[in-house]
């Protein structure tokens, strides 16, 4: 006697075809005349399919062969399972051509959402089989994220020394602006403000997401309080409601000071750009990469396309 169908073995895409045949034509007979089958081979498989998933998949008691609540819940939910098992198997075979089963990307604070997301939306438009993992990072994090392997493609690095096994690119520069709310008592000096003067009113610091050691930090004084958030926009919002003060980029912070939400201050120091870059590992590409992060490598080739990362903050 053989062994029962376990339930998984039970679900195979042709014990569905059965059971959607009995289903439709109503009957046993019916149905085996259709599949080419013996009434009783086929009364025999929809019995196994029942034993392996203990439940009853057809009511034996009408004159037609009525799928129980169970039954009419398989097939709906066999039907999806066909489709995905089709989908599975398209996407091996486009797979097969190049493309990377998926393509993790790390984007640093400084990228601007809405265009990574115009990105994201011109490369589904290809029709790559590939699928997208986007990672927010901030400072270190980000090229963190590509050196351990969790991300294939590193966006607004802070890069100033060579790092073996990493291929660097220029993204460009962005200026950032000392920015306080109209109602934060720094907003009402008029000159100057001196590092000490900084000092006495609370920082909003954006926190590294490296995972190892303490990351870094930039731009707070020695004892100053400090308000620490998790991304670039928890600090727009800080600052908009007068929690702290600090460094925000211009490009996101330029709406809001061109409707009075946010003051720029003047400060005695010099003021603060930032060079970005993006990255990704050599033993990847460009030239042996798949054909998505090929994909990424060649749009951002392009100089308006690396100046809307960085500026076009407006669209997020």
């Amino acid at each position: 006697m053989p062994a029962p169908a376990s339930p998984r073995s039970a679900l195979s895409a042709e014990n569905l075809a059965l059971l959607e045949a009995v289903s439709r034509l109503g009957s046993m007979a019916a149905a085996a005349r259709e599949l080419g089958m013996v009434p009783s081979a086929l009364t025999y498989r929809i019995r196994q399919i029942e034993d392996a998933l203990d439940v009853l998949l057809f009511d034996r008691s009408a004159r037609r062969a009525v799928l129980t609540p169970a039954g009419a819940e398989l097939l709906r939910s066999g039907e999806h399972l066909l489709q995905e098992l089709d989908a599975v198997a398209q996407r091996v075979r486009r797979v097969a051509t190049g493309w990377e089963p998926q393509l993790s990307i790390a984007a640093d604070a400084l990228i601007a959402r809405g265009t990574l997301f115009e990105l994201c939306e011109a490369f589904y438009a290809t029709g790559a089989p590939t699928r997208l993992r986007l990672r927010a990072e901030t400072l270190s994090g980000t090229l963190e994220a590509l050196q351990s392997g969790a991300a294939d493609l590193a966006l607004g690095v802070s890069v100033e020394l060579a790092i073996p096994g990493i291929q660097v690119a220029p993204l460009g520069s962005v200026p950032f602006v000392y920015a306080v709310a109209p109602h934060h008592p720094l907003a009402a000096v008029a000159h100057a403000l001196s590092d000490d003067e900084l000092r006495r009113h609370r920082a909003v610091a954006v926190a590294d997401s490296t995972l190892r050691g303490r990351g870094v930090t930039h731009n707070l004084q020695p004892g100053q309080d400090v308000l620490t958030v998790p991304t670039m926009q928890h600090k727009l919002e800080a600052q908009l409601r007068g929690l702290g003060v600090g460094f925000l980029p211009q490009p996101l912070a330029q709406p809001y000071i061109d409707a009075g939400r946010l003051v720029v201050k003047p400060l005695q120091r010099t003021s603060r750009t930032q060079r970005a870059a993006y990255a990704w590992r050599q033993d990847t590409g460009p030239q042996g990469a798949g054909r998505a992060l090929q994909w990424w490598l060649e749009r951002l080739q392009h100089p308006k396309t690396r100046h809307a990362l960085l500026h076009n903050h407006h669209q997020s």
